[in-house]
């Protein structure tokens, strides 16, 4: 299921302007699945607190009945975040928890996920070019590396242009 699984992203910020996708679209993209796999999905959550500051901590489980497998994600509550009610403070949290722990579970890769990367324009960075990957490089011989201890090749390519030609003897 983590090889074949994808949930696009069709949810839109409109202050961030950036693409997302919610827990409820990754729970509605793996259905097909657990009827496939004959499996099951759900997700727990639990409030703790760490030096004064409320946690909560998401867990997604996948399980066939006998076997279960666990992915947990921790996430802290901003207790004087402005312009937000209580209620709101706490199911911001809770829906951002149970997306990274499915996230974490699946093997989503959010690299590129707009959560992690927007700065809701207060960035003055120039945005940097990409130096091109070729093989037989000192550079392509880490990444063959990097890929090869069985990390994403997204994470290569947020630093290196890569053609489909040197993307394919990378993942040999």
């Amino acid at each position: 299921m983590q090889a074949k699984f994808h949930s696009k992203k069709t949810r839109y910020n409109s202050f961030g302007k950036y693409y997302f996708r919610s827990a409820e679209d990754i729970l509605e993209a793996i259905k097909p699945f657990l009827l496939e796999l004959d499996v099951t999905v759900r997700v727990s959550e639990e409030l703790t607190e760490v030096l004064g500051v409320p946690v909560i901590q998401s867990v997604a489980t996948i399980t066939d009945g006998e076997k279960e497998i666990h992915a947990t994600a921790v996430v802290g509550i901003d207790l004087d975040q402005k312009g937000m009610q209580m209620p709101q403070k706490f199911g911001s949290a809770s829906s951002y928890g149970k997306k990274y722990a499915l996230g974490n579970l699946l093997l989503i890769d959010d690299t590129q996920d707009s959560d992690a990367t927007n700065d809701h324009g207060k960035s003055t960075k120039k945005v940097a070019v990409k130096k091109k990957l070729t093989q037989g490089t000192k550079e392509f011989e880490a990444a063959k590396k990097y890929i090869a201890e069985g990390n994403s090749i997204d994470t290569v390519k947020l630093k290196y242009e890569i053609s489909s030609a040197v993307e394919k003897l990378l993942l040999v």
